[in-house]
């Protein structure tokens, strides 16, 4: 999941894919993507402790790598989102490889059966979505703040709706519909009430959520019944969209960053990647330790604390006009993941 992601944007946007999944209810909401929970343990008291443990330490990991994200590109001012996206993508695919000889961690990947024709139809082009979703949500910290990003990450849920009534994927009802037009009023109303609004990177943001949505809706449709963990699914997908990144990083920063490696040093970015890594291992045990509403409702409260963080730390400024309509947009999330209850 960021972030982010999601971020190191890796491990945000795959965390935000586990925040806006929906629990199917016959044909009325989406199935749960590929990384939807495995089997609860028949130990309810047992489950109740490891969320209350793994859900904080989740929170403060997936906050970290924002901040520390929007740390590296504003105050240090190393403003080259692809290269950093393509190198926490290769620090991952490395990390995961490690764990699978280390580990059980990634265990799951050995029931994965990967085929050629497997990867070219589904992983390579889930893969370009999710490269797009990542270099465009780290774009974004360029012009707009942690505070307002987070805002109109709401929207990611009316975005998947909107593609799937689209495509035919799903039917809407007036439910849907009533939860669409809150969500979109509370990001409008955040939007219109936010003092520092950049086009730019309103737009960037919005393509990231677009890009995003179709993964999610990709992944239904070509992976429907695979069941992949985060870090299975990173081990997939991490080596498939460092190289895109890496394609695409002659044509857009070049050789720029590589100049300012020695200023930033190698303690920042290993540390940052590291921290985002870990992340995506915090990510399996949490989608193992809560239910859907309870992973919903961990997500809004990180991205309260967020919008709070950005305030105090980065002196971001938001208005009342802002609380009252990311209020309303949070609600309308609420709604939407208990939708199919």
């Amino acid at each position: 999941m960021s972030h982010e992601e999601k971020a190191n944007a890796s491990a945000e946007e795959h965390v935000q894919m586990l925040d806006v999944r929906e629990e199917k209810d016959q044909d009325e909401l989406l199935p749960s993507p590929v990384s939807a929970a495995p089997p609860r343990p028949p130990n309810a008291s047992k489950a109740k402790l490891s969320a209350a443990m793994i859900i904080p330490i989740w929170i403060v990991l997936s906050s970290a790598v924002i901040i520390y994200n929007n740390y590296l590109y504003n105050t240090l001012e190393f403003r080259f989102p692809v290269f950093l996206v393509t190198w926490h993508l290769t620090f991952a695919a490395i990390g995961t490889r490690v764990l699978a000889r280390t580990t059980h961690l990634v265990d799951g990947a050995k029931d994965v059966n990967m085929s050629k024709d497997m990867f070219l139809r589904s992983i390579l082009p889930i893969g370009l979505l999710f490269s797009g979703s990542l270099i465009l949500s780290n774009t974004a910290y360029l012009y707009l703040s942690v505070a307002y990003i987070q805002m109109l990450k709401a929207f990611t849920p009316v975005a998947i709706l909107l593609i799937s009534w689209t495509f035919r994927i799903q039917d809407p009802s007036k439910r849907l519909a009533v939860i669409v037009f809150m969500i979109s009023s509370g990001v409008a109303l955040a939007s219109h009430g936010e003092l520092r609004f950049n086009l730019v990177g309103f737009l960037t943001q919005a393509a990231a959520v677009a890009f995003e949505a179709s993964r999610l809706v990709m992944i239904e449709i070509l992976l429907h019944g695979l069941k992949m963990n985060p870090l299975v699914s990173l081990h997939y997908y991490a080596p498939v969209c460092a190289l895109i990144n890496l394609a695409v990083l002659p044509l857009t920063e070049g050789l720029a960053p590589f100049y300012e490696l020695a200023r930033v040093g190698p303690l920042i970015l290993l540390s940052n990647a590291a921290v985002a890594f870990l992340l995506n291992i915090a990510a399996v045990f949490l989608v193992s330790a809560g239910s859907g509403l309870v992973l919903t409702l961990a997500g809004v409260f990180k991205d309260i604390l967020l919008i709070t963080g950005s305030v105090l730390i980065f002196g971001a400024q938001i208005t009342p006009l802002q609380v009252l309509g990311y209020s309303v947009a949070l609600v309308g999330l609420v709604l939407y993941k208990t939708a199919g209850k």
